[in-house]
């Protein structure tokens, strides 16, 4: 941090070539200061946590073995990437992390040249890396390319279909699979299943410690004893564990599993490996939040805890005698469990995101109605399909961001279809300190285009409420509800139910200088400029449109009619979103109103705080309030003239 002075080993290290220059056994206390200095500033600076403290000694030893950044490390799930971002020259300003202008949490390619591939969502890595691998191959370049896959990324689609393309491929590729078995909540599926076989296989972990004696020897017996050593190995496995080794059926040779805290046999396993040619796959087996024991104890809430005292593990609330709202995401569960207490028809999917969505809450309560099927998004769309086919009313959570992901199957498997699956997605808008991969800028115009969508988005926790009350009574097909990340502003939040007309907006204030439509919470923050605005005797008609597909068009006729000025606000890009409908609207039908669309502008947005971000899109009170008066004042101008 600025003005500290510090004379450990890693205050020596300002890029990889620095930490090659030490002794092997160096390492070990490298990787303590490392784990020591992480916790220190992510104590007080919230970010991913236990993540990238189980991956210390593997970061440390990826590192010290390859030539990076000529050689090329992709880590998956790029909350793992603390410790590399640290050892590869921005040790000094870590303290900005996942601070307006500060550096991203995740690795990102305009930041450093050792992040060689941007990661926020999950299972990208060994398609990025194949890519390299074969470029690398085609340009005749001595290249090493490794892919570090963990936090439960191997159980998404894209993984797989990385794997396979790469099993024919042939090329210089290592994929390390840093199985902590945890994600941000426990993994699940048949794989996780599968590895946790291969870890306590008492029979094969003798074996394989046989195999990485012979494998050592390697380099002195020649490459004929090599080859046998290969052969024999894979007979082996597949006679000890059974049945054929998973990996090794799609041609990736496998080694492991490995101790991935022990960093002393790993700079000699990654050393080996280096000379083997071909796809390979080592299965390490680390803990998340090692190093800090209430991280281990608790690995869900330490995934991304906020601030905590480091020598405790005690989390820092701020206290506030007043009543404070609830986060969108309690209101979700608490309202999904009132549903389902009344309608059996109803289940709840979420691919991997049960804790942050508050669907645990559910699956308390309802075991047997909710599932978890894992970082798979597009199964988890197409999955809820099915169930809809059979009279169930799936409410399938999806970050927005996520939801990205399963976008083909939204239109085919359920819109298609006219099947009643209730999309809730989760940080819709500015997500905040995860910054550009995980605001849900998009879903308001994606889905605004498909057929057979309802598209709305609630103002506050009791219009979440309702329209899933509403979404539940069947018959109306693929209903999306966006609601953003963090608190509501309603602490009496708990209202009884009321049916939402589809395609029906409501008008919140009246005035006649001017109109302002917004959609969903966005329209709290107009309703605070609107209230600025009452003190400069500037009056406006202010309209929650709660829906964006299908439009409210007797609000729309009525503002077209009446408004030559008008403003749409959404925490959403501004490309395609309701400012685009509105517009569309008013071309359509003759009307010449001046629209300003206020929103998330057609670029991405770096992390912030959201209030921050919504600042810098123009979009947060004072700045909506400043637009209205520049608008009015020039209207007064031109009427003068």
């Amino acid at each position: 941090m600025p003005g500290e002075t510090n004379t450990g080993l890693l205050y020596r290290i300002s890029d990889p070539s620095d930490l090659r220059k030490l002794k092997p056994e160096d390492l070990i206390q490298v990787s303590k200061e490392l784990r020591e200095f992480i916790i220190d500033v992510v104590s007080s600076n919230s970010g991913h946590f236990g993540a990238s403290l189980g991956v210390i000694e593997l970061t440390v030893a990826l590192h010290y073995i390859f030539n990076t950044p000529y050689d090329k490390i992709i880590w998956d799930v790029g909350h793992q990437a603390y410790g590399h971002k640290i050892i590869t020259g921005r040790r000094d300003n870590f303290y900005t992390n996942r601070k307006y202008k500060g550096i991203s949490g995740f690795p990102k390619t305009s930041e450093s040249e050792y992040d060689a591939f941007g990661v926020g969502h999950s299972s990208t890595s060994i398609s990025a890396a194949l890519g390299m691998a074969v470029a690398a191959a085609n340009n005749n370049e001595d290249r090493q390319i490794v892919s570090v896959i963990g936090d439960g990324a191997m159980t998404a689609g894209l993984a797989f279909e990385g794997l396979n393309n790469a099993g024919i491929e042939k090329t210089n590729l290592l994929v390390i699979l840093n199985d902590n078995g945890i994600a941000i909540d426990p993994n699940v599926g048949a794989l996780n299943e599968y590895l946790l076989d291969i870890t306590t296989s008492r029979t094969y972990n003798r074996f394989k410690d046989e195999v990485w004696k012979l494998l050592g020897k390697m380099s002195k017996l020649g490459p004929d004893t090599r080859s046998l050593v290969q052969q024999l190995e894979h007979g082996l496995k597949s006679t000890l564990l059974k049945e054929s080794n998973f990996f090794e059926s799609l041609n990736f040779r496998y080694f492991g599993p490995v101790d991935g805290h022990d960093i002393i046999h790993l700079t000699q396993v990654l050393n080996d490996l280096k000379h083997i040619s071909g796809p390979k796959l080592l299965h390490c087996l680390t803990t998340k939040g090692k190093g800090f024991r209430q991280a281990e104890l608790n690995q869900t809430a330490f995934h991304a805890p906020g601030k905590f005292d480091k020598i405790t593990g005690k989390f820092l609330e701020v206290k506030s005698d007043k009543v404070q709202p609830i986060n969108y995401q309690e209101v979700f569960g608490h309202t999904l469990i009132e549903l389902a207490e009344k309608n059996s028809k109803i289940v709840g999917i979420t691919p991997a995101m049960p804790t942050g969505s508050s669907m645990n809450m559910v699956m308390e309560k309802f075991p047997e109605r909710t599932f978890d099927v894992g970082i798979a998004e597009q199964h988890a769309v197409t999955f809820s399909a099915g169930l809809a086919t059979q009279g169930m009313i799936p409410f399938c959570v999806i970050y927005s961001t996520f939801m990205q992901r399963a976008y083909d199957q939204v239109i085919h498997d359920v819109a298609l279809q006219e099947l009643d699956v209730v999309f809730c997605l989760d940080r819709g808008g500015l997500v905040g300190s995860d910054g550009a991969t995980h605001h849900g800028a998009y879903d308001l115009a994606y889905f605004r285009s498909i057929p057979n969508m309802t598209v709305s988005a609630p103002m506050n926790e009791e219009e979440l409420r309702n329209l899933m009350f509403t979404a539940q009574t069947g018959g109306k097909g693929a209903f999306s509800i966006r609601y953003p990340r963090g608190k509501g502003v309603m602490p009496d939040w708990k209202k009884p139910f009321n049916e939402i007309p589809i395609g029906k907006g409501r008008q919140i204030s009246k005035g006649d200088d001017i109109a302002i439509l917004s959609i969903g919470h966005a329209g709290n923050l107009v309703k605070k400029a609107v209230d600025k605005l009452k003190r400069e005797h500037i009056h406006v008609s202010h309209y929650d449109m709660r829906f964006v597909k299908p439009l409210d068009e007797s609000i729309l006729h009525k503002v077209g009619k009446k408004f030559k000025l008008v403003i749409t606000v959404e925490d959403g890009t501004i490309v395609g979103g309701l400012g685009s409908a509105v517009l569309e609207f008013f071309s359509d039908k003759g009307y010449s109103s001046r629209v300003i669309r206020l929103g998330i502008p057609d670029k991405f947005i770096d992390q912030g705080t959201q209030m921050e971000l919504y600042k810098e899109c123009g979009f947060d009170p004072d700045s909506i309030y400043k637009v209205v008066l520049k608008l009015i004042r020039s209207k007064i101008l031109s009427h003068a003239g």
